[in-house]
């Protein structure tokens, strides 16, 4: 009889009887009891009752019911930590068992037991464990170490099991060796930093030595392993994919795809005229044909991998392009993801083969294979010119066919041709016209009516057909009303004398009768062209358009990489990075392809930074953009009055009566006052006149804002600039000192001014190095790199804008958020020439400190949003406080020992410097650099005492104390400011500049 008896008991009182089995003396009725006790618990019932009972049995050398009671400890030993602790001695006791098999199933089970009270009891027999003679129970142990890490990191270094693990790599079994890689990659994804899996030509050799003879998920452990290790040279590339190719011919596709990723990676190493490259290609080619053979589901993943291979290195399969063709019976996702690597290898060589196929698969049944069919016609015609007379004669053989969706599909693909070439092929549009009355849905007639007003002067009776349009206007979607205003418009410029009425209604139409922005909008555009330059109008409306491009659906080039660097996982099916989908994905590491870093950038931000705090903190695109989106959009947008340095005085505070050193961050704290709003018009023309009579057209200033309109962004290279009518802010110091600072001091340390050295001149300014503060995977393409800069008294943001996308970005603004010195853009950014891909260009923003203020966490953190013609970008970057420090910064010296005196020793801060190999005269000179001035300098017992003041630009004082013993490489800082919270961020600062 079969086990499935044991689910089939519905007694009552079932707990009572299965607690005196369990307590029995016969052996068999004990398993049975244990038997019963896991089939109630797979099916749902609470049998926790009995866990001191089923304990009991651990002590057996029968193995079948020793792994039945491991089962229901592992299951009920969180909710029972207490009873839990009770089996910790058989552990230890199974862990020396002289059977291999119960010292591993010992050793897995305490893996899967995570209840913090035992795990501590559990390292000494793991440790054991994992110097086993026998190699199946250190294999099982090397998993055991990457779970114990996931419940307590901090034990698991401490008790030094991160060194063993590393020890098993040289392990004599290739099983033990792979479950310590996989141990280590898992613990190494947790914690990107800590470089656990150091990789260098010996380790990487005895792992290709142990993935010839490891099961399938060894090698696949492996083989993900050695796809993060950069080779040094082309010849150590070479040998390693010589050594992984075999892999390529295993029966798992998994295997097959991991060995793939490794291949794919290291050729970007390897010249092209090697002959090696070729033969690397041919081989490649037959595995991912294999892949096509299996289920559906395996080849649906396969063709996404495939997917991004082709847009790689096309060449691998362009022998192969019949393995594509759909089947009658494949699944749908399957057909259309065919279907899109067919176009990817479509070339001169094949496109007669391609076109048959496509041309059978548009009268097929499945209406969304049909469409990307059609579709995939216009592809093929744009991206191979030859084919072009044979694609549009292939698609006006589908228009007869009257289908409605097929028509539809054919009228939009036939559009991009026009676009493609020009001139070319207008004869078909009498046989589009036909179809007019056909067309229902709006990518087609917009379509349609874009090819009308793009023809009008060869279509006779274009102004009825887009008449037609007219009637059903405001039921029309945005995309079609639109492109009729901008067809009308087009008409009018080609035949002014017949279709003024017609111009008159739709401007009429766009402008007075609809709520939607961007139509209202580009209505009063041609309403004003038309009405004051006609000539400019036709130059406008009527220019040469560029030709369109053969690819627009590629992969940019960097997601590219990184995708390929994951191949055979998730990403390379959702064809988006880890960290887009990967929840909380903080082991999550952009890779990118060796060859790809010749330019020298690394994939995350370069730390480029000192031990400081400025640079320490990685930049991060700002997580929640709903504040920050608020704030941005409620900026003042005055145009400022001056691109020249800020005004030293603000009208907006009164601080006359302000304490030179006091409560300067008080109103930093307090002040949140919004800015005034962006004020919206409504007044809308009554009635558009016809151009030629000189209307009055309405008075669309530039600071009308829509809905959805970017308000609050700095145009870039245009007229709009946070200048200091954007909110209040600091204004300058009172001219004289306040009385209490003139009363003569005597006693004490008066005297410690007299004994100061000279202080020598300042060396040069550190500015910290650029770093990345907006990668170009968090901005569609667009990286920012930059800097912070003091020079003469006025602070720069100096950015390197990076174009990695394919298509060219204009229109460039910035915005900061409030921040707690109130650093704004003082004037316009210039950004006159478009940013074509691959291009960068450096801009210098000059900052004003009058911009609103609010507190930051970190005090100096900076929250920027970018926008240009593809999207708005977010992100948040930290400036050194020393921008901050005003020139006017040094301190009178009786003024200084007063103030120090005033400051209460509460708000004394005391920090350590270390490994700093300067003498005071040079740290003197250096931090002068940074504003950072030497009032006075005294010896006590070999020890410099330098006494140093600082000013910020909000008028707040700091105060220092900088020890300096000769040979001692730790400095002492003390910091006395009325403000305190500053001072953390003026001893970073300290830090970078001296070690810098």
């Amino acid at each position: 009889m079969t086990d499935s008896k044991y689910f089939t008991t519905t007694k009552k009182g079932e707990i009572f009887e299965l607690k005196a089995e369990l307590n029995s003396d016969k052996k068999e009725k004990k398993k049975e009891a244990v038997k019963k006790v896991i089939a109630s618990m797979t099916v749902g019932k609470d049998v926790s009752a009995l866990f001191p009972d089923v304990v009991n049995c651990m002590q057996t050398d029968n193995l079948e019911l020793k792994k039945l009671v491991y089962l229901y400890l592992m299951n009920y030993a969180k909710s029972q930590p207490d009873m839990a602790i009770m089996a910790v001695n058989t552990f230890v006791k199974d862990c020396e068992d002289p059977n291999p098999l119960i010292r591993a199933l010992a050793v897995r089970t305490m893996g899967c037991i995570r209840v913090d009270k035992i795990t501590e009891y559990l390292c000494e027999p793991l440790r054991k464990c994992l110097k086993d003679e026998d190699p199946y129970v250190r294999k099982t142990a090397a998993v055991c170490v990457a779970k114990l890490h996931d419940i307590n990191a901090q034990l698991v270094e401490d008790q030094g099991f991160l060194d063993t693990l590393k020890d098993l790599i040289s392990d004599s079994n290739p099983m033990v060796v792979a479950n310590a890689v996989a141990a280590l990659s898992e613990i190494a994804e947790s914690h990107p930093n800590s470089n656990l899996l150091d990789l260098n030509p010996q380790t990487i050799n005895k792992l290709l030595t142990a993935l010839n003879e490891c099961t399938e998920w060894g090698q696949i452990f492996i083989l993900d392993c050695l796809a993060n290790y950069t080779p040094r040279d082309d010849r150590e590339s070479q040998s390693i994919c010589e050594r992984v190719t075999p892999r390529l011919s295993h029966a798992n596709s998994a295997v097959v795809l991991s060995a793939v990723k490794v291949l794919m990676k290291f050729m970007e190493m390897l010249p092209k005229d090697l002959d090696y490259y070729g033969t690397l290609l041919k081989k490649l080619a037959p595995p991912l044909v294999t892949l096509l053979s299996a289920e559906p589901e395996l080849q649906y993943v396969a063709l996404r991998n495939i997917n991004l291979i082709v847009q790689r290195r096309p060449e691998i399969l362009k022998h192969e392009m019949k393995v594509f063709f759909v089947k009658y019976n494949d699944p749908i996702y399957v057909k259309l993801e065919k279907l899109d690597i067919m176009i990817r290898l479509a070339s001169q060589a094949n496109i007669a083969q391609v076109l048959a196929e496509l041309k059978e698969y548009a009268t097929e049944v499945d209406v969304d294979f049909v469409r990307k069919a059609v579709r995939a016609i216009g592809r093929c015609a744009i991206k191979v010119e030859q084919s072009a007379e044979r694609c549009v004669s292939t698609l006006l053989d589908l228009i007869q066919t009257k289908v409605n969706y097929v028509v539809q599909e054919a009228i939009v693909v036939i559009k991009d041709i026009f676009r493609k070439y020009p001139n070319k092929y207008e004869s078909v549009i009498a046989t589009l016209c036909e179809n007019l009355d056909s067309l229902d849905e709006p990518e087609a007639r917009a379509a349609m009516i874009w090819i009308v007003g793009e023809y009008a002067e060869r279509i006779d009776n274009a102004d009825e057909l887009l008449e037609s349009f007219l009637e059903g206007f405001h039921d029309e979607s945005t995309q079609v009303q639109l492109q009729l205003l901008t067809a009308i418009v087009k008409l009018f410029l080609k035949k002014p004398t017949e279709t003024q009425e017609l111009v008159q209604q739709v401007l009429s139409l766009a402008t007075q009768d609809s709520d939607n922005p961007d139509l209202r909008d580009r209505g009063y555009i041609y309403w004003r062209l038309l009405s004051t330059d006609p000539v400019a109008a036709k130059e406008v409306v009527l220019a040469e358009k560029p030709l369109i491009s053969e690819e627009t659906d590629l992969i940019e080039p960097t997601l590219l990489e990184e995708l390929i660097c994951h191949i055979g996982t998730l990403a390379s099916v959702y064809h988006k990075p880890p960290s887009a989908f990967v929840e909380g994905s903080r082991g999550v590491q952009h890779k990118r392809l060796p060859g790809s870093a010749g330019s020298g950038e690394s994939v995350e931000s370069p730390d480029t930074g000192s031990a400081a705090g400025v640079s320490e903190a990685p930049p991060a695109v700002i997580p929640s953009q709903g504040d920050l989106l608020e704030d941005l959009l409620n900026l003042d947008l005055t145009p400022p009055t001056t691109t020249g340095p800020p005004p030293p005085a603000s009208s907006g505070m009164q601080m006359g009566a302000m304490d030179l050193l006091g409560g300067g961050l008080d109103s930093l704290m307090g002040d949140e006052s919004e800015p005034p709003p962006i004020p919206l018009r409504t007044d809308t023309p009554q009635s558009p006149q016809l151009p030629h009579q000189s209307p009055s057209p309405p008075d669309y200033s530039p600071t009308e804002v829509g809905p959805g309109d970017h308000a609050g962004l700095v145009k870039l290279g245009g007229d709009l600039g946070g200048g200091p009518a954007m909110g209040t802010g600091f204004g300058a110091p009172p001219a004289a000192m306040p009385a209490s600072f003139n009363v003569p001091v005597s006693g004490g340390l008066d005297d410690l001014f007299d004994l100061g050295g000279g202080v020598g001149m300042p060396m040069g300014v550190f500015n910290p190095p650029k770093t990345v503060w907006l990668p170009a995977m968090k901005a569609k393409g667009l990286e920012i790199s930059g800097t912070f800069v003091r020079r003469a008294g006025v602070i720069q943001m100096e950015m390197t804008l990076t174009n990695k996308a394919m298509s060219v970005m204009t229109d460039f603004a910035i915005q900061f958020n409030r921040n707690s010195f109130g650093l704004a853009p003082a004037g316009p950014l210039q950004v006159l020439t478009p940013l074509s891909p691959n291009q960068s260009i450096e801009a210098a923003l000059p900052l004003s400190t009058v911009g609103p203020v609010m507190k930051m966490e970190p005090l100096n953190n900076l929250q920027v949003a970018v926008k240009n013609n593809i999207d708005v970008f977010y992100f948040s970057c930290q400036y050194p406080i020393s921008m901050l420090f005003a020139e006017d910064g040094k301190m009178e010296r009786q003024v200084f020992l007063a103030t120090w005196k005033d400051i209460p020793n509460d708000n004394e801060s005391q920090f350590q410097i270390k490994d700093c190999h300067l003498n005071s005269d040079a740290a003197s000179n250096k931090l002068q650099g940074s504003n950072i001035f030497t009032i006075a300098k005294r010896t006590v017992e070999g020890q410099d005492m330098l006494y140093q003041s600082m000013k910020l630009t909000n008028g707040i004082w700091v105060l220092a104390e900088l020890r300096v013993q000769a040979g001692n490489p730790n400095y002492t800082i003390s910091l006395k400011c009325r403000a305190p919270e500053v001072s953390q961020c003026v001893f970073q600062n300290y830090e970078m500049v001296l070690k810098n």
